[in-house]
């Protein structure tokens, strides 16, 4: 049998608790959202925030979004460029459709993009920001790999465990909170091969790089890379 490390994606959960660094997290979880336009596996789409500061941030968040500039990648301004294809810009805007059919509000974008010139026919997307919609929906479980975040209220850490944990993914997550503790506690139990507290996608290709369940098998990265693909063997002589 061929040994094969798989990468297979992931609906990775960013957690934000009420004693967070608010100006670093909104700020660190904006581009998480919307980073290369939502297509990167590690980009936190579902993002949970505690009950007694989501209401402000989430106005601060999506004010933010609306300000992130729609346009081609060679202008320095751009903070959103093009999807990878018009196949799945149309998927992207699916979800989103689906999204609203399931109860949730679009609280900012929700469109394809018509740029001028000749950029008129790129498949650019809005950065969409979607609230109301029950933790285990369609939207919440599939990957959908482009600008587009569900937030999601939660009042206690088992609360937030549980929803974090529903998908079948576990690639990565992203914990917010000053109490160091409570921050490797919640680490524990997630279900993923990558756990960021208080900053995302800061790496070190030393260390392993890969998810759980259905993100995959095996590990990127250093030793575990090393480990994965080496064949053990045993010999034994007898004197």
């Amino acid at each position: 049998f061929k040994k094969t490390a798989l990468e297979m994606g992931g609906k990775n959960a960013n957690v934000i608790f009420a004693d967070c660094d608010f100006e670093k997290t909104l700020e660190t979880t904006l581009r998480s959202s919307f980073q290369n336009q939502g297509q990167i596996c590690l980009c936190g789409s579902r993002i949970f925030i505690h009950q007694s500061v989501y209401e402000s941030f989430k106005e601060e968040f999506v004010r933010k979004a609306k300000q992130l500039k729609v346009g081609p990648p060679e202008e320095k301004e751009t903070k959103i460029a093009a999807l990878i294809s018009e196949e799945h810009l149309m998927k992207v805007d699916g979800f989103v459709e689906q999204a609203m059919a399931l109860g949730g509000t679009v609280l900012c974008g929700g469109k394809r993009i018509r740029l001028s010139g000749e950029h008129a026919d790129g498949y650019y997307y809005s950065p969409t920001v979607i609230e109301g919609l029950a933790y285990d929906c369609a939207v919440n479980q599939e990957e959908i790999f482009g600008p587009v975040v569900t937030l999601t209220p939660f009042d206690s850490t088992e609360e937030v465990l549980k929803m974090a944990n529903s998908v079948r993914y576990g690639l990565s997550a992203t914990i917010w909170t000053k109490d160091i503790d409570k921050a490797n506690a919640v680490a524990e139990e997630v279900e993923a091969g990558i756990i960021w507290i208080n900053c995302w996608l800061l790496r070190d290709l030393r260390t392993p790089f890969g998810g759980m369940k259905q993100s995959g098998v095996g590990r990127e990265g250093g030793f575990a890379a090393l480990e994965f693909f080496t064949e053990e063997k045993n010999i034994c002589i007898k004197r």
